[in-house]
């Protein structure tokens, strides 16, 4: 009877000892990947630096041309005013 008890305790520390070392290993591959998921966000940090940078020397062009569009539509209404005579 006794050696049944001790045998329990041992199929126990057993299946205790295998859910630690599943455990051990999801968060070693959790770990890894989030080591992966901060270097990818660093590279992307800077990429999206240097898309700021190139799109707020856009800024002034953008509203030049829009000066002009808006200048050339009202030459156009002008010159079809005068061709159409209304």
């Amino acid at each position: 009877m006794l050696a049944a008890t001790y045998t329990d305790w041992y199929i126990g520390l057993a299946l205790a000892f295998f859910v630690i070392v599943v455990v051990v290993i999801i968060v070693a591959i959790v770990l890894t990947l989030a080591a992966r998921i901060a270097d990818q966000a660093g590279g992307a940090l800077e990429g999206v630096d240097k898309v700021r940078a190139q799109t707020t020397s856009l800024a002034d062009g953008v509203d030049r041309v829009n000066d002009s569009a808006v200048r050339i539509l009202h030459m156009a209404r002008t010159l079809r005013k005068v061709a159409v005579g209304k």
